[in-house]
Formats: structure tokens, sequence, C-alpha cells
């Protein structure tokens, strides 16, 4: 199959789709039990996954992303597209020569000579080695024939998707926000697509960490470098599993794994870009023991104001002001417009837990205990800490795998520390654990307790309120949406028996009905705008 072809490729895209919205919409009517859910998400991440290898492109690209989203998504759905593999066949040399002499004219101009075959070759990028006139190795990577038209194609059958999902499925919209979901995937994905972004990416990391000996970034050529191809400089490296190699230079396993630390622990903390993609492919060990990071194409970015809200977040964790931290969450974009922050403040105070108490718990559990409980709220993770908490858990892997034996808080805790004190901001951190100490949290409870009475009453009363002014309007909408089909579908009987009454009462119905479901979602979206603002008062 031609899966360049755009019809071809809308076709299939939009194919898929329309079944599994019709077997969700099956279920949903069916009342299936949770059991026969799980069976339906798995067949469908199944049909999902061998979809996106068939056609490539951005759909492999976004499976890689929907696989971070356990926030959103069904575990049996993440399963099957949790180990997305980004390798695909690499294009015939004459089309990649055809777009390097584009970008540089005569070829040989500045190259000695450019090995003709792929050592690497993804969705949107291959990479070439090459040997510049100055006899230094260089890495070429060239963007993908026709790939920029195969991502516009992709995309417009993506926006028809989820508008179509957005009216017309039975998810939970209102805990699911498609449409910010899309412009996240559409960012991230433009951004790969322009390799002077990761140009100026490279140059912004070696500039981060010029004083920092445990670290080798590949220098760029910045003369020979386009939109369309980046050149760096070749670095050999060892793998992170390869444990024959390791065991070859002079450091251990635990100082590669705190170096790991060092490298990473600023990049999440600090205002700026981090590297979102810290695979072993990603993360390689020099001879002398340092780090190497490579392939910058997806980085996310903390921008001063999160750093600020992150910091009052865990004040507010450490003081136990979960108004403060409901706040900070809002903030940061986790809450979704209906979010009640008195319900979310309350589950805060109920799943709340000490500093101490974290190396005693299984991070593995926690997380899939977190995406549960995100799936129940009206909480949606913004890309950008998707990609932050996929770089940390990515490096969490690698150095269990360097040092199963060493303990990852134990580890963890002097490189914080030093990088607190290198902050200036120790006893802003201090005071606020010493607020959480039991002679403080004894004011606070009581406090709490005194109060406690009315806010739960007031709280499950509202709850009930919008729960049921809620469940009217979806009651209605699925109601005027059957009887939608059930008119077309008289409608279509109609004209194949040629009974003209019935045609006449077909589309009287199907009118009406469509017309009351459009009525029905606008005064619904208008409801939840209005509970928004009113919440903000």
């Amino acid at each position: 199959m031609n899966t360049k072809n755009k019809m071809v490729r809308m076709y299939k895209v939009l194919s898929m789709a329309f079944v599994i919205f019709l077997q969700i919409y099956w279920y949903k009517i069916r009342r299936k039990p949770k059991a026969e859910w799980e069976n339906l998400w798995e067949k469908i991440g199944v049909r999902f996954r061998k979809t996106l290898f068939e056609l490539e492109g951005l759909l492999i690209k976004i499976g890689q992303i929907l696989s971070t989203r356990g926030d959103l998504l069904p575990e049996a759905f993440i399963r099957q597209i949790e180990d997305l593999t980004d390798h695909v066949p690499p294009s015939d040399w004459i089309e990649i020569k055809d777009i390097l002499e584009k970008e540089w004219g005569n070829i040989h101009q500045h190259f000695h000579s450019i090995e003709t075959t792929a050592i690497a070759s993804a969705s949107i990028g291959e990479v070439y080695r090459g040997i510049l006139e100055d006899g230094n190795e260089v890495a070429i990577k060239v963007k993908r024939p026709h790939i920029d038209s195969i991502i516009e194609t992709d995309f417009r059958t993506l926006k028809m998707i989820i508008w179509f999902a957005d009216h017309f499925v039975p998810i939970p919209k209102e805990f699911i926000n498609l449409k910010v979901l899309y412009k996240e995937l559409k960012h991230v994905i433009e951004r790969e697509l322009d390799y002077s972004y990761e140009l100026n990416t490279i140059l912004y990391f070696r500039d981060r960490f010029k004083e920092m000996n445990e670290i080798q970034i590949p220098s760029v050529y910045s003369e020979l470098s386009t939109p369309q191809v980046l050149v760096m400089e070749w670095v050999e490296g060892i793998r992170l599993t390869d444990a024959e190699a390791l065991d070859q230079i002079a450091i251990s396993r635990v100082e590669l794994a705190t170096k790991l630390l060092k490298v990473f622990l600023p990049q999440w903390l600090e205002p700026g870009i981090f590297h979102a993609d810290p695979h072993p492919g990603n993360v390689l060990i020099s001879k002398e023991g340092k780090i190497i990071l490579l392939d910058f194409g997806m980085i996310g970015e903390i921008t001063k104001k999160d750093a600020a809200y992150f910091q009052a977040l865990i004040e507010s964790f450490l003081s136990k002001n979960y108004t403060k931290a409901v706040e900070c969450l809002s903030h940061l974009g986790f809450l979704l417009p209906e979010a009640d922050s008195r319900t979310i403040e309350r589950l805060l105070a109920e799943i709340s837990f000490q500093p101490d108490q974290l190396k005693e718990m299984n991070l593995v559990a926690l997380k899939l205990e977190m995406n549960d409980l995100i799936q129940a709220l009206p909480i949606q993770v913004p890309t950008r800490f998707v990609f932050l908490g996929r770089s940390f858990v990515t490096i969490e892997g690698i150095i269990k795998h360097l040092a199963p034996e060493a303990e990852l808080l134990d580890l963890g805790k002097p490189v914080f520390m030093e990088w607190l004190n290198k902050q200036g901001n120790k006893w802003a951190f201090v005071w606020q654990w010493i607020q959480s100490q039991p002679v403080f949290k004894i004011l606070h409870s009581v406090s709490e307790f005194l109060h406690t009475p009315e806010k739960l009453e007031r709280l499950k009363e509202i709850e009930q309120r919008r729960h049921f002014q809620f469940q009217m309007y979806e009651n209605n909408k699925k109601r005027l949406f059957q009887l939608t089909l059930f008119g077309l579908t008289g409608i279509a009987t109609g004209i194949y028996t040629s009974h003209e009454l019935l045609l006449k009462w077909a589309i009287g119905i199907s009118t009406l009905s469509a017309a009351g479901y459009i009525i029905c979602n606008y005064k619904l979206k208008k409801w939840m705008k209005y509970m928004h603002e009113k919440r903000k008062v």
C-alpha cells in the first residue's frame, strides 16, 4: 500500500476511528461490565498499533506521546502501545541526496564523503555518517522526503476525528479536553519538524553545562544546518545497557548513576529546557566516564512561573496548606475548567503523605494509583509535565539497571542537597518542613476538625447537585443522538422501500432530534462555562 497517498492515509485512519467509536458507543449502550471494557480497550490498542506501523509518519509519534498519557487513557490500551519503536525503513539515497543538494548545492564542496546507508531511521528523520573536507566525522540528520505533506494530512485527519469525538462520542469529555490534547500534540510535532529548534536546543545545553565536567554534548555545524538538515559532531559512546563494555571503564556503576542524577536533577527542578527522551540510545557513556547526551528533538520546558509554582506546591504539601496547593495546580494547568477546588482540596488532604514515607512506598504502585485518581477527576496533566515525568521515569529505570542494589532516594539525597545549597533557598524548605511537624500539625488538625462537618455537608450537596445537572444534560444528549440515528435509519429505509409517509416522518424526526442535540450540547457547554466562572468568584 502507498502510505504517502493522502486519500489512502485519511481513509485508513478515519475508518479505524469510526470502528472504534462504534465499539465504544455499543459497549456504553449495553452497559458492559469492567472486564469486557478491558478486553475492548486491549483490542482497540492492538488495532491502533497495527495501523500505526502500517502508515508510519506522524502516527507513530502520536502513539509514542499517547503512550505516556496513562492519566487519560485506559491501562489496557496503554499496554499495547507503550513499547512503540520509532524505527522505519530508510528512504532511497537518491531522494536524500536531492534534499542535501537543495540545501547545500554541491555536496562535495563541504564533504569528503557521506555513507549512503542510514545508520538510524525514524518516522521524521534519518541519520547518515559523513566526513568533512577537514577530516572531521559528523552525523547528518535529514528530514524524510515528503514528511511535511504526510504530517499535514495526518493532522487534518486527526482534527476531524477529535471534532467528531468531542461532539458525538460518549466519552467523559468533562474530564478529557481533546482540543487541548490536540494542540499539545501539534506543538510537539511541529517543533520536531524544524531542525532549527533542535540546533538552538543543542547550543542551549552546551552553554548550560559548559562548567560541568560530567557531561559531553556534541557540537553543531550551524553553517551547514538548515530547517531540513542538522549536522553534528560524531560522538562515540557506550550504551548504558552494554554491561560488558561498562565493566571496562574506570568508574563504578553507582558513580555513573550519581552522575546521571547530577546531569538531570537541575533540568527537572530549574527553569529552562530539559531533555524529554533520555532512553538508552540517547544517553551514552564515554570511555572517560562522561555522560553523553544525544537527540534533542523531544524536549520540555519549565518556565520561571512553573518553577515558582512547583516550589510553592511542595511548600504547600509540607505545610498542609491544600487551598494554596490547589491554587498552584490551577496555575500550572493541571485542573480543567470544570474542576471543583473544594473537592480537590479534600482529596489532596486524604492522599497526603510525609516525606519520610516515600522510602517505604512502591513507586510503580503509587504511579498506577495516581493515574487512577487522575482519570477519576477533572485533571489533565499538561504535556510539558508528562514529558517531565517521562524523563524522570526513564532515568529512574536506567539507574535501577545500572545500580540495582542502590536506593534511588539514597543516591538522590546528596545530589538534591548540593543543588539546594546552590539555589540559596534551603531555609525556605526547612521552615516548611518544620511547619509539617507534630506541634504544627496538631494546631492545623484542630482547626480542620472544627470546620469539617459543615465543609463535608456543603461539598456533598454541591457535588450531588453538579452531578445530577451534568447527568441530565448527558442523558438528554444521548437520547437525542439515538433518536437522530433512528431517524436516519428510517430515511434510508424510506428511500429503499419508496415509502413516502415513512420518509417524511423519518426526516421530521431526524431534523428535530438533531436540532435538539445541538441545542442541548450548547446549553451543556454554557452551563460548564458558568460553573467555572462561578467557582472563580
